[in-house]
């Protein structure tokens, strides 16, 4: 006895599946579109009438009204990834969902978010993936300045790096807090793919220079003394700047990613050059208000006691205590008082967390000086 085969699928059959497919989830993006215009609808009525009631002098507080909202989506893109079963990537669903969100924000309110440029540069890349492409990204020339288009309110969020898994932390973004009225909304980490890259005019022809980023030529150097050994190499204030600079000058090569690659109209000579494969930037989100919790949260604060035994110690105890993760730690010198050291803190909760309330206000008691610099949702995707 034969077994009976299932007949194929017609090519046919299916594409005309895949249109009907499409034509549902066409339906569906608007319908979700227009959700989100009738939000922003509420949100600013309900703000009108809060301001209406405030002016009116039967209440004292102060009103921002919010469209972006780091806990929410965060929470949805937990949501969307437990609810995967395939065959995509959660990540990979979870990046489509943030576009969706990005788009349907867009028609909200639009975002300006800074970030550190020029154009094409790794920061950049950090505020697309955390943001989406529907915000407009504002390039500064430095850390400062991503914090003061924030602070002034030109830019509702800035960009900006914290630490690199080879090469440590950012000393002058961890500096910048300490006198900044800002807090932390956020954190998105970026797998650093690092490129040769040429223009079509040097291609073929002798590279006399390469031009990046300190960091990126020390995350590519072994590549580099294998492969140029005798080649100048010029460190410069970006990677997006060393990808303007081989795009315009010839015999120039910049060591970039794939957004220079492609905003400046670049050819790959040779591909993820990086000498460590899983080298890893973490950036921080910058904005002017608090966050809620989202059920999957950290803290950062800094503090700073005096040099004296066992102030570490006492620093550190009530973590112990708790049973609460630290996730980093750093120092920095202090500029108010010689030999005096700031400690940059990391660890899993939310400052409104009844146990996170206990463990900051023991360490508040043996600080000279003690400041939360935001609690936020752990990095989604």
């Amino acid at each position: 006895m034969t077994e009976s085969k299932t007949p194929p699928v017609d090519l046919n059959t299916l594409r005309q599946d895949i249109d009907s497919i499409d034509t549902q989830i066409h339906e569906l993006l608007n319908k979700r579109a227009r959700c989100a215009q009738q939000v922003a609808e509420v949100k600013l009525a309900e703000f009108a009438a809060a301001q209406q009631f405030e002016s009116s002098g039967d209440s004292n507080s102060s009103q921002q009204l919010l469209f972006y909202r780091p806990e929410r989506e965060a929470q949805v893109l937990a949501r969307v990834k437990a609810a995967n079963n395939g065959p995509l990537a959660d990540d990979t669903v979870a990046f489509i969902f943030r576009e969706i969100m990005s788009a349907c924000l867009a028609l909200e309110k639009p975002m300006e978010v800074a970030y550190l440029g020029p154009g094409g540069t790794f920061t950049q890349a950090a505020a697309l993936k955390h943001f989406g492409h529907a915000v407009i990204s504002v390039p500064q020339a430095s850390i400062d300045g991503v914090f003061a288009k924030v602070e002034s309110g030109q830019c509702h969020y800035g960009v900006v790096p914290v630490e690199n898994s080879t090469e440590g932390m950012v000393s002058h973004t961890l500096d910048a807090f300490i006198n900044s009225p800002l807090k932390i909304c956020g954190e998105v980490e970026l797998r650093i793919r690092l490129h040769l890259l040429v223009s079509s005019q040097t291609a073929g022809k002798e590279i006399k220079r390469i031009c990046a980023h300190q960091q990126a030529l020390a995350q590519s150097r072994r590549w580099l003394d294998a492969n140029f050994p005798g080649v100048e190499r010029s460190a410069v204030s970006s990677n997006g700047e060393a990808a303007r600079m081989a795009a315009e000058e010839e015999g120039v090569a910049a060591i970039a990613g794939d957004l220079a690659e492609s905003q400046y109209g670049l050819q790959q000579l040779a591909g993820n050059i990086e000498d460590q494969p899983d080298n890893t930037t973490r950036f921080l989100i910058i904005g002017r208000e608090n966050v809620s919790p989202s059920g999957s949260d950290k803290t950062s604060l800094v503090v700073s006691a005096r040099n004296r035994p066992g102030a570490l110690f006492k620093l550190l105890e009530p973590f112990q205590k708790a049973d609460v993760m630290l996730t980093r730690i750093d120092t920095r010198p202090s500029r108010s008082e010689t030999w005096t050291y700031v400690f940059f803190i990391e660890f899993e909760g939310h400052r409104d967390d009844p146990k996170i309330i206990d463990i900051l206000n023991a360490i508040e008691q043996y600080s000279i000086m003690f400041k939360v610099l935001g609690s936020y949702p752990k990095a989604a995707i």
